[in-house]
């Protein structure tokens, strides 16, 4: 029998109102199960039918983002430390998750709890909501009874994480703005405005310059132009993310050639570089061996010439070596980080330099973000002058000629 998503309500010991998904057979079933947790069903329906049905765009990703995550491990890691038990965390959990994935795959991790599984191996099975990351870092926290430190430590790597997300965003608005505002402009004034010069210059007679003639016939033509741009921008960006989701060859291609462009190249070696710095010094914090943390930081830096890195360094480390010496050998590490690196090795505080790395790179990639749009402003600005200047000049071009024509005649 097909196994179904139900939504339900359902009444706990002490009175209060539970809510949340559960996969079971029937709705039957369900209430069944719900019973076996000490709960009161309500009510249960199928998800997927009248208006309960959750629309699921293609190519929408229903992965928990940072931000999600580092309220959810925040309040674990409050909750545990409180001393509410496991359970009872976890229902809390599922029922205040903001997005329906997340909410979903919490429930199950809950019932896989129930049912006598440890968490990491309840996380595990979601990978599409709980990272490789986060799973090992609960693990190792499972292991050594340190479970509510573990779960701080990974809020606060989702926090910075989140947090250095927003801020690039926030640095990106305006010049993004400044571009859909005129490129919208462009095609008003193709559209609207280039019409009702070519009527009057029509009228008045004489020949068009090749620049007013080359947008009267993309006037003509922008209605099947438009779309056919957009489809073609639409369709590449969907084949560039497939093949580098898909193919590590091409991935690892594009990861170089996106750390060597001028100006951006230089902010996203940053970004990168903090990302693997803060992972490796959360992972080592809390007990991961080293050749598994760096194992795993190499597939969550973001980018594939540090994951490519990270195996020469793992084979090295286990072969005696320590860390700095063959991240040494790799140009994308900056000097400065390996030296930190070192001394974090030879003091024992590796990790302790590693996350003050973190902070550093997080603060140079925040001010490299706000310094580039400051300088893009102005260029900004000059490039929306050039482009209505361009247009100003191809549609009053004409009337040079006209006027030529009439002191002539």
């Amino acid at each position: 029998m097909t196994i179904q998503t139900y939504r339900y309500e359902a009444l706990e010991p002490d009175g209060a109102v539970q809510k949340g998904t559960i996969e079971a057979e029937s709705a039957d079933a369900a209430a069944v199960s719900l019973n076996g947790r000490r709960l009161v069903p309500l009510s249960v329906t199928q998800t997927g039918q009248g208006l309960q049905r959750e629309i699921r765009l293609p190519g929408v990703s229903r992965r928990a983002s940072a931000r999600d995550l580092a309220v959810m491990t925040r309040q674990f890691a409050s909750m545990t430390a409180s001393g509410l038990t496991l359970m009872r965390t976890l229902s809390i959990l599922e029922q205040q998750a903001p997005k329906p994935a997340l909410r979903e795959a919490l429930g199950a991790v809950h019932e896989a709890v129930r049912e006598g599984s440890n968490l990491s191996t309840a996380l595990a099975e979601h990978p599409q909501q709980f990272s490789t990351l986060m799973v090992s870092m609960v693990a190792a926290g499972e292991t050594g009874g340190f479970l509510d430190e573990a779960l701080d430590r990974i809020a606060t790597m989702f926090e910075s994480d989140a947090a250095l997300r927003a801020k690039i965003k926030a640095a990106a608005t305006y010049p993004l703005v400044v571009l859909v505002f005129s490129l919208l402009m462009m095609i008003g004034v193709v559209w609207f405005i280039v019409p009702i010069f070519e009527k009057m210059f029509a009228q008045l007679g004489g020949q068009l310059p090749l620049p007013t003639r080359v947008l009267v016939v993309l006037s003509h033509n922008l209605w099947w132009v438009l779309p056919l741009a957009v489809a073609g921008v639409v369709a590449s960006t969907w084949a560039y993310r497939r093949s580098y989701r898909t193919n590590a060859t091409f991935r690892l291609r594009a990861d170089r050639l996106r750390l060597r462009v001028p100006v951006f190249g230089p902010l996203f070696n940053k970004l990168a570089i903090s990302r693997w710095a803060r992972n490796l010094s959360t992972l080592l914090s809390v007990g991961v061996p080293v050749t598994q943390a760096l194992e795993m930081v190499g597939a969550t830096a973001g980018n594939a010439v540090i994951a490519n890195a990270m195996i020469e360094v793992r084979d090295s480390v286990r072969t005696g070596s320590t860390i700095a010496r063959p991240l040494a050998r790799h140009p994308v590490f900056p000097s400065m980080l390996v030296q930190m690196v070192e001394v974090g090795e030879e003091s024992g505080r590796t990790s302790e330099m590693l996350s003050k790395a973190a902070d550093y790179y997080d603060d140079e990639v925040e001010n490299a973000t706000e310094g580039l749009t400051s300088a893009l402003e102005p260029l900004l600005v000059v490039f929306i002058g050039a482009v209505i200047g361009a247009m100003v000049i191809c549609l009053y071009l004409p009337m040079f000629s006209i006027y030529q024509n009439i002191q002539t005649n």
